[in-house]
């Protein structure tokens, strides 16, 4: 996201009367880049990348550039803003556009232009919107929302609009899981194992777990297979396939609590 600098330290100043304040800004804004062959790098505009304070100032920037313009022109409308992504909440169709088409020219008043990929009008499609649009579902923050079929207290079958793990979550997932090697661990014990990587699967299971855990199985059940092949590898009677998945059932059952993620999953099952 590439900052109009003399915009940026505006919104600095709002917050501060110090000039030694400004001053740092403008310099750290300027500060030209080191590249790998030793050569520089001379920006107009934009953040240096991977700077600790660029995030801050980015965001600061969108709390005038965005928010407090969202709030000023479209009151009544709710929105949600992540860093530069952001949900906004429209009513009708034709509020959509007319939020879409007034955000286009705020964005250039800003020095700043809409992700063309990203920047979608989509429809919430449930049991009282049964319309056919274009874009029927986003993804934010790692959940996709789409509809999705459910049922109630009673059993009866509805259509709701509700967020679940992306696909792109769970291959980031996974793709983790895959790079721990848990099964070639052979010099750890079913303890380790767990404080190793419990910390980060805790963090899924807490943050995807919310909705529609049920949706993260593939992950988990990954992980469950790789425990069976640690327990084939490591225990040499143990190494039919059918006596390791017993085992990991028996210890499951012992110590449910011992893998932060057999808390969300029914049963212990391996992929």
């Amino acid at each position: 996201m590439a900052l109009p600098w003399d915009l940026l330290v505006k919104a600095v100043g709002a917050h501060t009367d110090a000039v030694w304040v400004k001053l740092y800004v403008r310099r750290w804004l300027a500060a030209p880049l080191v590249m790998p062959d030793g050569s520089l790098l001379h920006r107009e505009r934009g953040t240096p990348q991977g700077a600790p304070v660029s995030p801050v100032m980015a965001n600061l920037f969108l709390h005038y550039a965005f928010d407090m313009w969202m709030d000023r022109e479209f009151p009544a409308v709710q929105f949600e803003r992540y860093a530069d992504d952001a949900v906004i909440h429209c009513v009708t169709e034709r509020q959509a556009r007319e939020v879409l088409d007034a955000l286009q020219k705020r964005m250039v008043e800003t020095g700043l232009e809409l992700h063309p990929d990203k920047t979608r009008i989509v429809y919430c499609k449930d049991d009282k919107r049964r319309g056919s649009y274009e874009h029927e579902a986003f993804t934010f923050l790692g959940y996709t929302f789409r509809a999705r079929k459910g049922r109630d207290r009673r059993g009866v079958q509805f259509l709701s609009f509700t967020p679940a793990v992306s696909k792109e979550a769970l291959k980031k997932m996974g793709r983790e899981v895959r790079s721990w090697r848990l099964h070639t661990r052979s010099d750890l014990s079913f303890v380790q194992l767990a404080r190793r990587i419990n910390p980060v699967v805790a963090g899924w299971v807490n943050y995807y777990g919310r909705f529609r855990p049920w949706e993260m199985n593939p992950v988990l059940r990954r992980i469950n297979a790789y425990l069976v092949r640690w327990i084939r590898r490591k225990y040499e009677r143990l190494a039919p396939k059918r006596k390791a998945i017993a085992k990991l059932q028996e210890i499951e059952k012992r110590y449910p609590r011992m893998f932060a993620h057999w808390r969300v999953t029914m049963a212990i099952s391996v992929v």
